[in-house]
């Protein structure tokens, strides 16, 4: 089901919401459309259209309904009442994705939470038919906690959990990458639409074998891997997770130490599927995901992958003062991947010229004030005299 809601149109909406439902392993049997200048409070599109979708849903003997929105828990809990089916809206699909793709104990985690974090908005939903639990120990005790209220603590010791843990891994590669920044080497993370082909671009230029395929969220655990670019200089680049129109706001906020990567990237390769008839749309709502974790200053370089599918040849594109802009590629065929390579050395020459390699200052856990060698630093004294 999906919704044109006033004037926000979306081209690809169907096209997505057919690849989200087979990504999540259902296979779709029929689809409707509907426009609306605001949604009804109840049902989001009115009693009537509700009718007919249940209508539809029962003549193509479906299992479930799929909506290319976001549905408050009442709306959810009336749509279900009224077709007497399982409703998913697009919140949920795409939880039950990540769900699905997470491989790492860290991917798991951040998925975890943003379920918890999801599911808590809904509980009434599991625990209407109940009364309050009995309190006291005398058959006249009063009425002692609601079933919605026990679950909801015990929801949130696990989400305190879970953080707690999220932390202790954040940590972890907080210290993986300052080991890398001391080795003066410039950090580049791929960010893109999914199914942008950023995964195949990334085997192709760090000769990795990361999971790749045609399908929504192929790939949701960050990988970083040195990638050569000339004789003279060496890269470490990173594969992250891919974004979509309407990404939940809770994925982001559990995703954000998977995330940092591209906050503390030194560059960004924004890959782009130069078919695609949305993209520049694709390209805003990758810029709008970058801004909400503060990556939109950092640096980036435009890459129009899948040229093989339309009649662009590779190429770099330069901005006025000659500097890439964006480079045409197809990581398929390999054709354009040169260049790339290139427009990346040309940029990593300039910022080692504004980023020269300096004495890095000791951190806390490296000084030792018995050692006489880090007491008589920045002094003349030569202490094996």
């Amino acid at each position: 089901m999906t919704v044109v809601l006033g004037r926000t149109f979306f081209p690809d909406s169907a096209d997505e919401l057919r690849l989200l439902v087979t990504s999540r392993g259902l296979e779709p049997v029929g689809l409707m459309q509907a426009k609306r200048a605001k949604p009804d409070p109840a049902t989001f599109l009115g009693a009537g259209k509700i009718e007919e979708l249940g209508q539809l849903a029962k003549e193509a003997k479906a299992d479930c309904l799929v909506f290319d929105i976001a549905l408050s828990a009442a709306q959810q809990r009336n749509i279900e009442r009224a077709v007497n089916l399982p409703v998913l809206d697009r919140t949920q699909l795409i939880l039950d994705i990540f769900r699905a793709r997470a491989k790492s104990r860290e991917g798991r985690l951040q998925v975890e939470l943003a379920q918890l974090e999801h599911l808590s908005t809904r509980l009434v939903r599991g625990w209407t038919h109940l009364e309050r639990q009995r309190g006291g120990l005398g058959k006249t005790g009063g009425p002692g906690e609601k079933q919605i209220e026990l679950d909801r603590r015990m929801i949130g010791v696990r989400m305190k959990q879970l953080r707690e843990q999220l932390k202790k891994l954040e940590r972890q590669r907080g210290t993986q990458r300052r080991a890398r920044e001391r080795g003066d080497r410039l950090t580049v993370s791929l960010v893109g639409y999914t199914n942008a082909g950023k995964s195949t671009l990334f085997n192709q230029l760090t000769r990795a074998k990361s999971y790749a395929a045609d399908q929504l969220f192929a790939t949701l655990d960050t990988t970083a891997r040195r990638c050569w670019i000339s004789d003279e200089e060496t890269v470490v680049m990173s594969d992250t997770v891919g974004f979509i129109r309407g990404l939940p706001h809770q994925l982001v906020e559990a995703f954000k130490s998977t995330l940092d990567e591209t906050v503390h990237a030194d560059l960004l390769l924004h890959v782009v599927d130069a078919g695609s008839v949305v993209r520049e749309d694709q390209i805003r709502e990758v810029n709008k995901v970058l801004e909400e974790i503060h990556a939109d200053k950092i640096p980036v370089i435009l890459v129009y992958n899948k040229i093989d599918t339309t009649p662009l040849e590779p190429e770099i594109v330069r901005n006025p003062d000659g500097t890439p802009k964006a480079v045409m590629v197809s990581a398929l065929t390999g054709a354009g991947l040169d260049l790339l390579r290139s427009a990346i050395g040309e940029f990593a020459g300039r910022w080692r010229e504004e980023n020269p390699n300096e004495p890095r200052e000791l951190e806390d856990w490296e000084i030792d004030e018995d050692d006489p060698r880090i007491a008589l630093q920045g002094t003349t004294h030569d202490w094996y005299a």
